[in-house]
């Protein structure tokens, strides 16, 4: 049985907020120390971010120094004449996060189903499931999802909550692993990450990376077995693998503070990775007969620039393999569970047919791994 993602669809913010911008509001903000302001600098300017997209418009209303009192003015976040950044508590983050993430979560879930019809209906749906660690609301995404779009009221639903960059990872296992208990099965997958909600002004190497890499986005899946068309090339899903290397557990964490979710990205998390990433991928090649040099097509989790040097020197990756990689990186930054999936969707919009293998990297350290297949529109019906 072959289970697919029958679509992909990735949906951002409106606001654009660019790195040089962002990088000069960071530096200038009163606390700053001379070295604090150094290590935003160089850890803004080396990232691999050009542009990010957040939920924030005031923050990109100060970042471009457009003070036109519009929505800065009642920002909680942003004071728009001094042009200094606030520090407001989990409870105002959380409600500005659940105000948005409901209408991200549904906007992508819709374009996914949109996009696998009409092999797909909305009454087809069986289950539904949910990721995000960037907030949290009760109902649930999953719940908003299935009233909004109107599926059916006995679907299966699942939220996998706080689990980190690579979420989309276990979200997608159990999806395949539902169709392959069900053929009739119909998964929508839907990953909605708010990170520029937990920005702070702080000194510290880790948060002022955070700054530097972390955006917003969403994206949505449909995964079945079904043999239903598609209109364009698919995602065939193989195997997965998944492992927590034996150390690091302290470099990548994410844990709930006062002042909205607190992120710890070690500077050692790229070396971690790089002494871990061919024994993490080993069996998931193992079983499927394969070396790394035989698989044409990559989607690495852009985690940081660094953290891509790393593998694709570590795996001798070619620069145009990471190139679907380093774009997302570049166009949307780190949008943590979601962001693997605009990888794929990158991948899939190309249609050059072929194995892939997707790594990502979460707390714990945790090392999640898969090989899909990309099949061309010919064999998707």
């Amino acid at each position: 049985m072959t289970v697919r993602l029958l679509s992909i669809e990735t949906a951002v913010p409106d606001t654009v907020i660019r790195q040089e911008d962002v990088s000069r509001l960071f530096a200038e903000q009163p606390g700053m120390t001379r070295l604090g302001t150094r290590v935003v600098r160089s850890a803004f300017a080396g990232a691999g971010v050009s542009t990010r997209h957040t939920v924030l418009p005031e923050l990109g209303v100060v970042a471009s120094g457009t003070v036109d009192g519009g929505d800065a003015a009642a920002s909680p976040f942003v004071d728009p004449t001094a042009r200094h950044l606030r520090s407001p508590g989990t409870h105002a983050r959380n409600q500005l996060y659940t105000e948005h993430a409901k209408r991200m979560f549904v906007t992508a879930a819709r374009a996914a189903l949109d996009a696998a019809a009409p092999g797909i209906e909305l009454a087809d749906v069986t289950h539904v499931i949910t990721v995000s660690c960037t907030g949290f609301f009760a109902p649930g995404p999953d719940v908003r999802v299935t009233k909004d779009l109107g599926l059916p009221a006995d679907v299966k639903r699942m939220h996998l909550g706080f689990m980190g960059c690579n979420a989309a990872f276990p979200a997608l296992q159990a999806a395949y692993t539902a169709c392959r208990a069900d053929p009739d099965a119909v998964v929508l997958v839907v990953c909605v990450e708010l990170c520029t909600l937990h920005l702070h002004v702080r000194n510290d190497p880790d948060t002022v990376m955070g700054n530097a890499l972390f955006a917003d986005g969403a994206a949505a899946a449909v995964v079945t077995g079904r043999d239903a068309a598609a209109p364009g090339a698919t995602l065939e899903l193989v195997d997965f693998e998944t492992t927590l290397a034996p150390v690091g557990e302290e470099e990548l964490a994410w844990s709930v503070g006062d002042e909205g979710f607190e992120m710890i990205l070690g500077t050692y998390v790229p070396r971690i990775i790089d002494d871990h990433v061919t024994d993490a991928l080993a069996p998931l090649l193992d079983r499927a007969g394969l070396s790394a040099d035989r698989i044409p097509l990559w989607a690495v989790h852009p985690g940081g620039r660094s953290i891509l040097d790393k593998v694709q020197g570590r795996l001798a990756l070619t620069d145009e393999q990471m190139a679907p990689s380093r774009g997302v990186l570049a166009d949307a930054g780190n949008m943590s569970s979601a962001t693997i999936l605009f990888v794929l969707e990158r991948l899939v919009r190309a249609g050059d047919p072929g194995t892939v293998a997707a790594l990502a990297f979460g707390p714990g350290l945790s090392i999640e791994s898969a090989l899909l297949r990309v099949r061309p529109a010919s064999e998707t019906t």
